[in-house]
């Protein structure tokens, strides 16, 4: 393998393969997307009196996937500037680029013969120790490396992506019985580290891990629920996290994944098995073959087992084949944590869920040795490649093995022998932890859950000793090399009291014990901060609190500027959402190292507010630091920006982007492994530390005064004249400009920071006592939803 993948290439521009080759420019490698050439002109090329020898035809099939990256939902293209890196072109007139390619991926039609011949061409022109792969999704990699050069054999393997690459993070790594192991070790680093994936070892048998478990699931469900007569919504409220499977259940995710895909993974597995009984559970149901017909393929085609209409979401009747309005059916009583006793209850939904989830359970048990020899690697395959709240194994714990077996065995269920043999020699679980460290069970022992050397275990820390302070919000973690982690940990991490005081601890615990040499503040849950805990700020305001309200604003303005002029280098590690208070958090840090996947943005104004903890100053100030001085129409036109990043509540669709509207500084690192960002950030802090960190100077800030905020309250007053602007958004905004502006001072009068803190809190404190933004506030809080 080349020391470095450097330049790559990417063969077939269908949905998988451009998603693919904008998953490597997101990552800054360079990237070249070749398909065949059109062989019939379309009628707007007969218009333009183009011919088939013309570029524009010849690479119509490239351009056009290159296009649709811009348009699709969600996008795969973390920011359109990454659209530069990668270059298009054909397979006949652009072939012998190949020849520069460190990387290699096939993702043409899944037929063996034309994958075949396609390597037989690339065999010729490619350069030794380059790296091809073929992102199959269950077709032999043995069979396809067959009579090509030795060289090529030991660099070939299967990459087995999910779609959306951008998002989901499983990638399965399928090698042959040629390939070099240590090709496979060193690209499998490459993949964890620059493309941010959950590398999985598959065998190379029939769709390989996470599709072969996923489509036994589903089908089993499917068959269940049609036995039942259960409805598809009903179905999918009980086979969602309650029994570990994805927020999504059963039928959202088949939308998302569509039903022509999910056929061709099921057909596929019928074709490559021999027993006739595992045949049999592969058959596409009935309603499948109808839907498929009739084109109902999920989100892709605009219906599947859901649709949506201008009124909502409507659900398919399966034995109408209409849709109909979404009854909400009861959920299940128990929580999740509760789901083995909910089993053993004598009620048709207990017996349902049973049906559902021990076939799958005991197919999975079966497959141990064929697909994985590693039950650890099949629960992770199914997790990151569904979604899946447990694996499989982890579900057989949750239930108890032991009381699963015997209830099989009383149903006459043939559970696998590897099973009763572990249970006869006293291992009741599949993990179990030992001084802080998971272990999973594997012939006859456990053994360690494998470590990555940078995914730092927050648990593990904590019960070595590392904790250092905590209460309900978050906790003080000793990270170990003089760094300490301010660990969120309340739901969605909204900032309350409690976290308020953390942060207030954590800065002053830092700053003085000499031993510690700065700070990291990040969470271990999906989401860095939905912002300030606003439904007890709504509390406060309804009880006409106004000291308490102020009090409040005080607190979560003085914790910011704690962060922001810290001695010691405090580093934020935003993952997900990071809004409001959470991003006035990152913006108050002497740094930001944020997940590839960071949504980051001021949101207060979509619920009737202004930023109040210094956000919108310090979006204004980020983005002063982009030049040493202004002329009045560039101050005036970066006032503008940041004013409409604010009224507008924009988030950012990544960290890339985030940049780009000046949430993060240019200088902020971007990590894309979800599993390194802590460690990303603690590197960060102990540069920063080595590098002689001070703190900021207390510089005054220029502001557009007056004259700004006339200019924005005409430009306010047209959009409101053509009905783009309700009359209680005029007031918020009008609030937001004078805070912006700096209030009644002239043009570029430079003021005091905590003058611009006071009109932050003035507005704050004025809009929150509102009518209309209480009740914004409030419909939020039970819906959910922007009102």
């Amino acid at each position: 393998m080349a020391s470095e993948i450097k330049y790559a290439a990417v063969i077939g521009a269908g949905v998988m393969g451009s998603a693919i080759a904008a998953q490597l420019v997101n990552v800054n490698i360079p990237t070249l997307l070749l398909d065949i050439v059109p062989n019939q002109l379309l009628q707007e090329e007969i218009d333009h009196q183009l011919t088939l020898t013309h570029p524009i035809v010849r690479n119509r099939y490239v351009d056009s996937a290159k296009k649709n990256l811009v348009k699709m939902k969600p996008s795969p293209i973390v920011s359109n500037q990454k659209l530069s890196l990668l270059e298009t072109g054909n397979i006949e007139d652009n072939f012998d680029l190949l020849s520069k390619a460190d990387w290699i991926i096939e993702a043409i039609t899944e037929d063996i013969e034309e994958k075949k011949t396609l390597f037989t061409k690339i065999d010729k022109i490619r350069k030794t120790g380059s790296i091809i792969s073929s992102n199959t999704s269950g077709i032999s990699i043995e069979e396809m490396m067959e009579d090509f050069s030795e060289d090529f054999q030991t660099h070939f393997f299967g990459t087995h992506f999910f779609n959306p690459p951008r998002y989901i993070r499983l990638l399965e790594i399928i090698p042959s019985t040629k390939t070099n192991p240590a090709i496979i070790n060193t690209f499998k680093n490459f993949a964890e580290e620059k493309l941010g994936k959950v590398v999985i070892m598959a065998k190379d048998t029939p769709n390989f891990i996470a599709n072969r478990l996923g489509g036994f699931a589903f089908l089993t469900i499917i068959n269940e629920m049609i036995q039942s007569n259960r409805s598809i919504y009903e179905v999918d409220q009980l086979t969602g996290p309650f029994i570990g499977f994805s927020k999504s259940g059963t039928f959202q995710t088949l939308d998302m994944v569509g039903l022509d895909t999910f056929s061709y993974v099921i057909q596929n597995m019928k074709n490559r098995i021999f027993s006739e009984e595992e045949k049999d559970i592969y058959k596409m149901p009935p309603l499948l073959q109808a839907m498929l017909s009739n084109n109902m393929l999920g989100r892709k085609s605009g219906r599947g087992f859901y649709k949506k209409t201008k009124d909502g979401i409507q659900v398919l009747d399966y034995q109408t084949m209409q849709y109909i309005d979404i009854k909400k059916e009861k959920k299940p009583s128990n929580p999740p944590g509760k789901l083995k006793d909910f089993l053993y209850e004598n009620s048709l939904e207990a017996n349902f869920i049973w049906n559902c989830i021990t076939p799958i359970l005991v197919y999975t048990a079966s497959l141990v040795g064929k697909i994985s020899d590693s039950i650890y690697e099949i629960d992770e395959a199914v997790k990151t490649g569904f979604n899946w709240r447990k694996g499989p194994f982890e579900t057989w714990d949750v239930i108890g093995i032991q009381d699963v077996v015997k209830r099989l065995e009383e149903e006459n269920t043939t559970v696998p022998n590897w099973i009763n043999e572990m249970i006869d020699n006293g291992f009741t679980s599949f993990y179990k932890e030992e001084k802080g460290t998971l272990h999973y069970y594997k012939h006859g022992r456990y053994e360690a859950v494998p470590k990555d050397a940078k995914r730092i275990l927050v648990k593990e820390e904590k019960e070595k000793g590392g904790l250092l302070h905590s209460n309900n919000s978050a906790s003080l973690i000793d990270i170990g090399d003089g760094v300490a982690l301010l660990e969120l940990h309340t739901l969605n991490n909204a900032i309350g009291m409690d976290a308020l005081e953390m942060i207030e601890v954590s800065v002053e615990i830092i700053e003085k014990n000499k031993n510690y040499r700065g700070l990291v503040i990040g969470s271990t849950s999906k989401n860095f901060s939905v912002g300030a805990n606003i439904a007890l700020l709504l509390l406060e305001a309804q009880s006409g609190d106004k000291l308490e309200l102020e009090m409040a604003v005080n607190r979560f303005q003085q914790a910011m500027k704690k962060i922001k002029y810290c001695i010691k280098p405090i580093v934020a590690a935003p993952s997900k959402k990071t809004l409001g208070g959470g991003a006035e958090i990152c913006l108050a840090a002497s740094q930001v190292q944020a997940l590839q996947e960071t949504y980051i943005g001021l949101v207060e104004t979509a619920v009737g507010l202004v930023p109040g903890g210094g956000g919108t100053k310090e979006l204004y100030i980020n983005r002063l630091k982009y030049k040493q001085s202004y002329s009045d129409k560039e101050l005036m036109e970066l006032v503008k920006d940041v004013f409409y990043t604010v009224l507008t509540s924009n988030v950012s669709t990544s960290a890339e982007n985030g940049k780009e509207l000046g949430f993060l500084e240019k200088v902020d690192n971007i990590t894309i492994n979800d599993r390194h960002l802590l460690y990303d950030a603690k590197q960060q802090v102990l540069l920063l530390e080595k590098q002689g960190y001070l703190p900021p100077k207390r510089n005054k800030i220029m502001v557009a005064g007056t004259s700004g905020y006339q200019l924005l309250m005409s430009e306010l007053q047209e959009l409101e004249k053509i009905g783009k602007l309700a009359e209680y958004d005029l007031i918020i905004a009008k609030k937001l400009a004078f805070v912006l502006t700096g209030g009644n001072v002239d043009f570029k009068t430079e003021v005091e920071e905590d003058y611009l803190l006071s009109l932050e809190k003035e507005a704050f404190l004025s809009l929150i006592q509102q009518k209309q933004t209480q009740d914004r506030i409030l419909h939020l809080l039970q819906t959910g939803k922007i009102k």
